[in-house]
């Protein structure tokens, strides 16, 4: 301003007033060159990643723009995504698509920082992911239950596992074994499916102790449907449940580990060749060490079990892709016992008694299993409506247990006087003996499975069809003997000589043929949606020649009401033919004549979803009816089940299921599950003398007059069946703090009314013991140790992972001692006394779970 002032120019030179000029054009040109470093040197960084739904899946299209700008970046096909973002300053980026809801992340990062993110997007308005809303599938089909794997990994219970989350639903009466039984259905009346490879359990085992791993690894599975009953026709014989599951095809890598006191293990996932090749494996080791310590019976134990699974698939081309599954198992267990102290407590009207059985063993256990499958599937698409699936697999159990155990005993009142010098003694005695367990079992099955799988698809159409081949080889070799004597009183009286010898071999060969054609009809109008499913399946097998249709069906209707209910009915013919179990008869001996179980079923259901102070919720109810003819009557001891061999009795089961589904707080989700049951059965020729003395009075144990003059015959008639409990209740629930949602609890709890228990031998009182009610409570907390990768700097050593997990469990937090089974003695004057054999107490677990 001073340089065009004509007064300053008067004063000054000509000389003067060309170097200000200079002097101006100078600080022109370091002023734009301060401008132009100072916007070179503007600090940037970048963030990139992958953005995947609630199932991991990719999620392309997803608009990523920082908070307060209006431009961005969109995901590629793959999901994936990079950013250019400030540094050395806070930022935001918000995550944004069409059918899931928004997601903000913070961010600081220094400059030239690179940040890589796994972003999850969840649907909008889908709160319980695979159980409230759940697709149109689950909630027209009857008896399906979406399970989310997910909640496996978090759930308190000593089997963990998928099971463990069906037993919620279906009830329990052992936290030490992972099989289940579905309304009056028992173990072996079970489907349980692997990408639709049929899976198998051991045969053998007696006891939940001896039980090792779970087949199903939940880190691997993607989609678990449960079905309790009423199923389709494309799946196969049993006649209670259908475990369908499928394993995950990854398309980026990932992985676990994790570590607890009772189980460990890993597993790797991912893809290549642009996701032509996927691969998923998994490897766990388990010892129940830390909770059978705990049993009743002293001594060392020593259980240990390995697994390794894997799922590969190969994409060949638009039509055609190869999968692989494999899996090889190894469980052994080992019991040197030393002694067991067992109690009950009688009252009565007159005398109360602390009853007491002192056992010293000598001896032990040793048994093993190894199940190993191989399947292989090609899998075509010829067109959009025809698909192909061609299987091919073999299955090997091979099994043994050895053992020579021995066990003298007293059993007598038991003090229970803290002040007492013979506190925890037998003071009493009012028996003793010894007795002897001996066995040397092998058992060897092979399976081969050759099937073709398909569907037809065809406007309001959806046809299934399916036919396989199986080739099972049975090798089986019992050689097991029992002796009992209590002071020259054993079970049954037989002083000095062995109460029970098997010395038998089997060599079966069986083929079996079977195969379903099932249709799926959608009729749609102004009124109703309603879906129709039909079908019918055959089986024979060349055991027995006998030859089975099923048809089954299932309609379901949705009214176009503004309360979204739909309402279900099924009915069907479901036939269970025997097996290696329901061959071998009481005595060991096998009936390879022995006829399929065959039963017709109803159910009828709804499924209704409302909210509640903006809060999902979901009831399920079904109301069933079971009808089964040649019914092979059976005892269960433990896990163990013994079947009669002889297609003598019939049945019937009736009940109602409710399933309540919600949340208490946002993405944590809970249910709670309740059931009522009745079962009978009624064997064919059941009956017994009742003594009378000469006064026509029944002769009991408090008869004055003891002297038989006469009998008459007594018809057992209908029994309650082994299986048979009044009331079931299942509660899964979880919730965290609402002010951080990094430290959770989850609670399972069970409860089941009481259920019978057999004499064995004895027909008066089959069934008459009664074990009490199972209630169980398992609790667990869990913390996150180690947040998102977005809060870890490049140079963090944990910077590899997604995040940390630690938990703290209780199991059976009430420490309430449930009863498995009776252990039966004779006293001197020949009463028999129950003893129960009780399961675990309170005990604690430690796991820290870690993902990648």
């Amino acid at each position: 301003m001073f340089i065009n002032n004509p007064l300053f120019l008067s004063r000054i030179t000509k000389q003067e007033i060309k170097y200000l000029h200079r002097m101006r054009i100078i600080a022109g040109i370091i002023l734009s060159l301060f401008c132009l470093t100072a916007a070179a040197q503007k600090k940037a960084a970048y963030v990139s990643g992958k953005v995947l739904d609630e199932n991991d899946n990719v999620i392309s299209g997803v608009s990523v723009i920082i908070l307060g700008k209006a431009t961005g970046v969109v995901s590629a096909d793959s999901g994936t995504f990079r950013i250019k973002v400030p540094a050395e300053k806070a930022f935001a980026l918000i995550f944004s698509h069409t059918g899931y809801a928004d997601f903000q992340k913070n961010f600081f990062l220094s400059d030239n920082e690179e940040e890589k993110v796994t972003i999850k997007l969840q649907h909008s308005g889908k709160t319980l992911g695979t159980i409230i809303i759940g697709d149109d599938r689950e909630r027209k089909e009857l008896g399906i239950t979406k399970i989310n794997p997910k909640n496996a990994v978090v759930l308190p219970s000593t089997t963990g596992g998928i099971e463990g989350l069906i037993k919620i639903l279906v009830g329990s009466n052992n936290e030490l074994t992972s099989q289940y039984s579905v309304r009056d259905g028992n173990y072996e009346e079970n489907l349980i499916y692997i990408n639709d490879f049929e899976i198998f359990r051991p045969y053998l085992v007696r006891s939940g102790q001896q039980e090792g791993l779970s087949f199903i690894n939940p880190e691997l599975a993607r989609n678990v449907s449960f079905y309790n009953g009423g199923f389709q026709s494309k799946y196969g014989d049993k006649m209670s449940s259908v475990l369908d599951i499928q394993y995950k095809k990854p398309k980026s890598f990932g992985g676990s580990v994790y570590v607890s006191f009772l189980e460990q293990g890993f597993h790797l996932e991912g893809s290549a060749k642009n996701e032509k090749i996927t691969y998923i494996m998994g490897v766990r080791n388990r010892s129940n060490r830390n909770l059978l310590s705990s049993q009743e019976t002293k001594g060392a134990y020593i259980p240990s079990s390995t697994d390794v699974q894997g799922y590969l698939t190969y994409k060949l081309n638009e039509k055609w892709q190869l999968e692989l599954l494999g899996n090889f198992s190894t469980t052994s267990f080992t019991l040197i016992p030393e002694d067991a102290q067992k109690t009950s407590s009688v009252f009565s009207p007159l005398f109360t008694a602390n009853l007491g059985l002192d056992i010293f063993f000598e001896g032990q256990e040793r048994d093993g299993y190894k199940t190993n499958l191989i399947g292989l599937s090609a899998v075509n698409q010829p067109n959009k409506k025809l698909k192909l699936k061609w299987m091919l697999s073999r299955f090997q159990n091979k099994e043994n247990e050895n053992f020579d155990i021995a066990g003298a005993y007293l059993f007598g009142d038991r003090d229970f006087d803290n002040n007492s010098a013979s506190f925890g003694q037998i003071v009493n005695p009012l028996g003793a003996g010894y007795y002897q367990n001996y066995g040397r079992n092998t058992l060897d099955i092979t399976v081969w499975n050759a099937a073709l799988k398909g569907s037809w698809e065809e406007g309001s159409h959806f046809i299934q069809f399916g036919n396989s081949i199986e080739q099972t080889n049975i090798k089986d070799k019992l050689y097991e003997w029992e002796y009992q004597d209590s002071a020259g009183y054993s079970l049954p009286v037989n002083t000095g000589r062995l109460n029970s010898f098997f010395n038998t071999t089997a060599n079966l060969s069986i083929k079996k043929y079977s195969g379903y054609v099932q249709d799926n009809i959608v009729f749609k109008n102004e009124k109703s949606d309603i879906t129709l499913q039909a079908g019918i399946r055959y089986n024979y097998n060349s055991l027995n020649k006998e030859l089975l249709i099923s048809p089954r069906a299932q309609v379901s209707i949705k009214p176009n009401w503004k309360k979204d209910v739909v309402f279900k009915l099924a009915a069907g013919i479901y036939n269970q033919p025997p097996f290696y179990r329901e061959l071998r008869r009481y005595d060991g001996t096998i009936n390879t004549a022995l006829k399929s179980q065959k039963s017709y079923q109803v159910v009828a259901g709804l499924d209704y979803n409302f909210k509640n102070a903006g809060r999902p919720f979901r009831i399920t109810t079904e109301a069933y009816y079971k009808n089964i003819k040649d019914l092979i009557p059976y005892d269960v001891d433990n896990v163990r089940i013994r079947y009669f061999g002889n297609n003598n009795a019939k049945g019937y089961a009736y009940g109602l299921e409710t399933r309540f589904y919600t949340e208490l707080v946002k993405d944590a989700e809970s249910w709670l599950s309740i059931g009522l049951m009745k079962t009978k059965e009624n064997i064919d020729g059941d009956y017994y003398q009742q003594y009378l003395n000469a006064a026509g009075e029944p002769i009991t144990s408090t008869s004055a007059d003891k002297v038989v003059a006469d009998s008459v015959r007594q018809d057992v008639g209908w029994l309650r069946r082994p299986t048979d409990r009044m009331i079931t209740i299942g509660l899964f629930l979880q919730d965290y703090l609402s002010t951080n949602k990094n430290f959770r609890v989850h609670l399972n709890m069970l409860y089941g009314s009481n259920m019978p228990f057999n004499i064995p031998n004895s027909v008066k009182y089959r069934n008459a013991l009664v074990i009490d009610p199972y209630i169980r409570v398992d609790i667990g907390f869990s913390a996150l140790l180690l947040s998102e990768k977005s809060a870890r700097r490049s140079h963090n050593p944990f910077r590899g992972f997604d995040n940390i997990w630690a938990s703290f469990e209780i199991f059976n937090l009430i420490d309430r001692p449930n009863t498995i089974s009776y252990q039966l003695i004779k006293d001197f004057s020949n009463t028999t006394y129950s003893i129960p054999n009780r399961l675990t107490p309170r005990l604690i677990n430690f796991k820290i779970v870690a993902r990648f």
